[in-house]
């Protein structure tokens, strides 16, 4: 049997914006790997984005500046793009592509491993269960994070996503096993990733934390990679070395307007504000890389972070993220303290997994509900003193605007370095619905009022 030795093309039939297209080629494939050789013998490097007859199409990481068709030399690799994988990455610091900011060395690997992944199977996913605690009080009783669940943060422009992502990714644990975080932050400014290094500091320095810093200014075919390079290392991680991972993607906007870039030069035909037709399934490709699997150890959790241009929830970024994510937490403005999350919009689909007796409290699940129920029967009390003014409310009508303005102040406010226990929240959420007149906590029951409601005079 002969083995496959690699070919060297140097007809490059043109350069157009990230990409180049080589010419003549043979056994070249989708998504194979390439390395670029200048005139001036500096090496980049690239992926075949598409191949037909004897064209390849390659997108090029550092970009196409400074290159010349003529003395430009291409090289396939035969196979995809490769990264070693191991335990060396945690505790590491490095830009979009892996390549090490934190002064140490390359990282190695005992393995390596294709960056395109393989996302789950459905029928071979064991269900989500047990949480992710984040430290973030609106967060862990209201929409608690579950291992192996994909769930997003919708921000708007101007709202603190990047600390909180930061803080989730600072604080995370799962109750004392093994857990790392891999945090992939993509198109942030330099002002940005020197905050997110700072809030993270701690954790990298402890071995739990990869970070991936890709930067506005870098190139934009590096974007569309950064968050794959994440989602490999965690896979590793999770599914080898046995650990509970945590990916944050942030902001996946930019990952989305890296690939509509990458769409345009190709001369591809646009769809729903210019974005390719395909970003549904290439979304889906990162997503669906969590879950947990039947008799391998570890999980793999995913947080994107995204923020929707001009606050719309109907533009195609988070619109499609919603459909294949497992519910959302929604960041406003009309919530006014941080962390900013809307806890009537917010939603964990994959909740009731991982909460109750033996995960968090027996009383979560109907704790949570009953708090969502007076939270919107707040928001309608609200709407009626608009009308006929406070003073002509109800008694109860009354309680129910205190305990908004209770749960505002006790459970969701939060500083952006505070890190609460699960304890802490609970006895958080019982002062909050403490409020009311225990007659209107109809969804808890007796037991658990006479644990721990405590009303107020």
């Amino acid at each position: 049997m002969t083995s496959w030795a690699p070919v060297e093309y140097t007809d490059v039939a043109e350069l157009r914006g990230p990409l180049i297209v080589v010419r003549g080629v043979r056994g070249v494939g989708w998504d194979e790997y390439a390395s670029i050789e200048l005139e001036t013998g500096q090496r980049r490097h690239g992926l075949v984005l598409e191949a037909d007859r004897d064209l390849a199409v390659v997108q090029v990481f550092e970009g196409t500046a400074g290159l010349r068709a003529e003395g430009t030399r291409v090289t396939f690799a035969g196979c995809p793009l490769r990264i070693p994988v191991g335990a060396g990455w945690q505790g590491r610091v490095c830009d979009g592509r892996g390549r090490p900011l934190d002064g140490g060395p390359p990282v190695f690997g005992t393995a390596d491993a294709a960056v395109t992944g393989f996302p789950l199977n459905p029928t071979r996913r064991e269900p989500p269960s047990e949480p992710v605690l984040t430290g973030v009080s609106a967060i862990d009783a209201l929409t608690t994070l579950v291992r192996g669940q994909k769930i997003a943060v919708f921000s708007s422009g101007g709202l603190p996503h990047l600390e909180l992502a930061a803080q989730i990714a600072a604080q995370a644990n799962t109750g004392g096993t093994p857990f790392s975080v891999v945090f992939a932050a993509i198109g942030l400014t330099h002002a940005d990733a020197a905050t997110v290094r700072d809030t993270l500091e701690e954790r990298s320095a402890a071995g739990e934390l990869t970070l991936f810093l890709n930067l506005a200014d870098d190139p934009v075919i590096e974007r569309v990679l950064t968050p794959r390079l994440a989602l490999t290392v965690a896979e590793h991680l999770a599914f080898v070395l046995g650990r509970h991972v945590l990916v944050v993607l942030a902001d996946m906007t930019s990952y989305c307007e890296a690939l509509r870039e990458v769409s345009s030069a190709r001369g591809e035909i646009p769809a729903r504000r210019a974005y390719p037709g395909y970003l549904y399934s290439d979304l889906a490709s990162l997503y669906e890389r969590c879950g947990r699997v039947p008799g391998l150890p570890g999980s793999v959790t995913v947080l994107p972070v995204l923020t929707m241009p001009a606050g719309d929830i109907t533009h195609p970024v988070p619109d499609l993220t919603g459909y294949i994510t497992e519910g959302q937490i929604l960041l406003t403005r009309d919530v006014p303290v941080y962390p900013h999350i809307d806890p009537l919009s917010s939603l964990s689909r994959m909740m009731r997994a991982g909460v109750g007796p033996g995960r968090t409290r027996p009383e979560h699940m109907d704790l949570a509900a009953q708090i969502l129920a007076a939270l919107a029967r707040a928001r309608q009390a609200a709407e009626l003193a608009e009308i006929v003014g406070e003073g002509a409310l109800g008694d109860t009508d009354r309680r129910y605007l205190a305990m908004a303005d209770a749960f505002t102040r006790r459970l969701l406010a939060q500083r952006r370095d505070e890190a609460r226990s699960l304890d802490e929240t609970f006895a958080r959420a019982w002062q909050v619905v403490s409020v009311l007149p225990r007659r209107e906590l109809s969804m808890l029951s007796p037991a658990a009022l006479d644990a721990g409601y405590r009303e107020e005079t």
